[in-house]
């Protein structure tokens, strides 16, 4: 089966495998873990922060960022579609217990002039407090979209300039950084806090790794532990990362040449409405529904050996390369695309 769902789905290889197995290992919640220790210490110099915290998701490193930056009454603004918003169990109302400021972006990008318009006046008893930016650099409902530099850069000034912090769901910033050159020590200077999703692309089974200052980190180890967060012998999984950040990440080039591959075949096809051009290894494109419907669609390529996701109601569809999927499966897909 090519499984084109997510790049959730990559199982360890033998040498990661082997890298778990080989990890030195203490208790996380007495600071005891060398393996936890040293993955937390690589990605923060990686990302040019101080200090970072092992999670269990993406979604508890984000959820922890929001509820440590936002104080009761506050506001947290963010593209309509983000993760932190839409995909997240309502966390943000349900920890940080924060009203939400939702703009609409371009593929989920934000303008720093929509951030300051959204601003809340500093002193109006009849608003919330804004708080907190979150940005998504690769966003998920944009289809693997990338920030412009300059652009979020233009979104760091403002809300320094407002006293805001800012926030990354770094869940795939590895994608865009191989796909735009960007050194990760430059986020940095940019972001309070990022949160750096493991288990996508670089292929590790389980993580993700919140960064940001040692003082910001050390009140979140508090934040991780209330919301049942607190790791043991956790080195077994963080090796897994250690060896994905040595051997998975210049690899995650591949995977964008393939999606650029598969969006090619689809452009032509009669029963494909629409594809949003790839710049990373996320394709996202519309069927035509008078000719083919959605369920209709993936039924086939199940029957075919493939496995993909409907993204929401219109005939949207989404493929996503990693590093399970090679070229000659790649082109088994076209040519299944072609016959529908």
């Amino acid at each position: 089966m090519i499984d084109l769902r997510s790049d959730t789905v990559t199982r360890p290889t033998p040498a990661m495998l082997a890298a778990m197995q080989a990890a030195e290992v203490g208790d996380d919640v007495y600071g005891e873990d060398p393996t936890v220790r040293r993955l937390e210490t690589e990605l923060a110099a990686r990302f040019g922060l101080e200090a970072g915290l092992f999670c269990a998701s993406g979604t508890m490193a984000n959820q922890i960022a929001i509820l440590a930056h936002c104080p009761p009454l506050s506001e947290v603004i963010c593209e309509a579609t983000a993760h932190v918003y839409l995909w997240e169990a309502g966390g943000i109302a349900h920890h940080a217990r924060a009203s939400v400021a939702l703009l609409p972006g371009e593929r989920g990008r934000l303008t720093a002039a929509q951030v300051e318009a959204a601003i809340r006046p500093t002193h109006n008893v009849h608003y919330p407090s804004t708080r907190l930016v979150c940005l998504e650099n690769t966003h998920n409902r944009g289809g693997g979209s990338c920030y412009d530099w300059a652009e979020m850069a233009a979104i760091a000034e403002v809300s320094r300039r407002h006293g805001l912090a800012l926030h990354l769901d770094g869940a795939r910033i590895f994608n865009a950084l191989v796909a735009t050159g960007q050194p990760s020590q430059d986020y940095g200077r940019l972001f309070d806090s990022i949160s750096v999703c493991l288990s996508k692309g670089l292929g590790a089974p389980v993580g993700s790794v919140l960064l940001g200052s040692a003082e910001f980190i050390a009140g979140c180890q508090r934040l991780r532990k209330l919301m049942g967060g607190g790791w043991r012998q956790a080195g077994y999984l963080a090796a897994a990362g250690l060896y994905a950040l040595a051997h998975n990440v210049e690899r995650l080039a591949d995977d964008h040449h393939r999606a650029a591959r598969l969006a090619e075949v689809l452009r032509p096809l009669p029963y494909v409405a629409e594809v949003l051009t790839p710049e990373t290894n996320l394709l996202l494109f519309r069927l035509d529904e008078s000719q083919l419907s959605a369920a209709d669609f993936l039924a086939r390529l199940e029957a075919q050996g493939i496995r993909a996701s409907g993204f929401g109601a219109g005939g949207w569809v989404r493929f996503v390369l990693h590093l399970d999927v090679d070229d000659a499966q790649v082109e088994h897909v076209a040519a299944v695309l072609a016959g529908n």
